[in-house]
């Protein structure tokens, strides 16, 4: 990590006040090509405001560069169902395409991780574009496969893609 770079669990106010920075690299994620939910362009409004609504529904980390500007994130959700308590998702796993290759993905992930194993979560589970950068962060991280879904989501472009599904045990 470059000096400077401080990474932190956002409360849901931090996550509004935080959104336009949010919406940015969300932005810059389906620029790039990732498969995170939206088709590309990507208005910023439109980013922001999912950031917005997500305040308070699921726990967000935010890490940000020596200028202040938001340069990854990942969010932790919670399931409801009684019989599923003991469980979450990690979802929107992003890091800013100017500060990749530092290991900020990886620490991201260890502190949402951390999190849950803390606040009572045995089983995480996630699911990522089959062959994307990311399934080998997820597997160096411990993660395991357990299946593939053929043309499961499209991506930014339109075309439908297979998603691979992760879990990992915590306890």
């Amino acid at each position: 990590m470059e000096p400077g770079d401080r990474l932190g669990l956002l409360a849901p106010d931090a996550v509004r006040e935080h959104a336009d920075g949010l919406a940015a690299l969300l932005v810059d994620a389906v620029d790039g090509g990732a498969s995170v939910g939206y088709p590309a362009p990507l208005d910023p409004a439109e980013a922001a405001a999912w950031w917005a609504g997500t305040a308070g529904t699921r726990d967000v980390w935010a890490a940000f560069g020596p200028d202040g500007a938001v340069t990854g994130a990942v969010t932790l959700l919670r399931t409801a169902t009684a019989n599923g308590r003991h469980r979450g998702e990690i979802a929107r796993l992003l890091v800013h395409r100017s500060a990749r290759g530092r290991g900020l993905g990886r620490r991201l992930l260890a502190a949402a991780e951390a999190h849950a194993a803390a606040t009572g979560l045995t089983l995480l589970v996630l699911d990522t574009q089959t062959d994307s950068p990311a399934e080998r962060l997820y597997r160096g991280a411990g993660w395991t496969a357990a299946g593939t879904i053929p043309e499961y989501a499209a991506d930014p472009e339109g075309t439908l893609r297979a998603t691979t599904l992760y879990y990992k045990l915590l306890a």
